[in-house]
């Protein structure tokens, strides 16, 4: 395969990560503070894609890969933050003192809506979460673009 197209492939898969993502939130599963930074590599990795299949030139894919490794590092810090095998950020995790809120926001009636805490699992499948699924996939896509580094400049 070329350059451009294993480009493409890693790009579209960010496309179907994030597409997924969405799809959850629309169904009711609204994501945590860490849910969403394992969403922006993801769009820089389709923005990339999109260079790339302009530019399909190795440092493009580099950046990809370090862009999906980026997001499955964050999912598998996500992963061990659910798993109590490290502590989370205080503002998402259940040790949280809830510092992160104000006064008005403590007697809103609103803030449960908007507290979505980064230790809890709100949907797994086969025993891993959404954010080990994230890790694992993208894991996968980082090995396309690191593909994509290695295809000789005439291919």
């Amino acid at each position: 395969m070329t350059r451009r197209g294993l480009i493409l492939l890693a790009a579209t898969g960010s496309v179907v990560l994030i597409l997924g993502a969405y799809t959850f939130q629309a169904l009711g599963y609204a994501p945590c503070k860490m849910c969403l930074w394992q969403r922006w590599p993801h769009l820089f990795a389709i923005a990339l894609g999109a260079l790339g299949s302009a530019v399909p030139a190795a440092w493009v894919a580099v950046l990809g890969a370090g862009a999906t490794l980026t997001t499955s590092g964050i999912g598998l810090f996500h992963t061990g933050v659910e798993r109590g095998w490290w502590e989370g950020p205080s503002s998402c995790s259940g040790g949280s003192s809830l510092s992160g809120l104000g006064g008005g926001d403590l007697l809103s009636t609103d803030t449960l809506d908007k507290v979505v805490m980064c230790d809890e699992v709100s949907w797994q499948l086969l025993g891993l979460s959404m954010a080990s699924w994230n890790a694992i996939l993208s894991l996968a896509l980082a090995l396309v673009w690191i593909a994509a580094v290695r295809v000789r400049r005439g291919a």
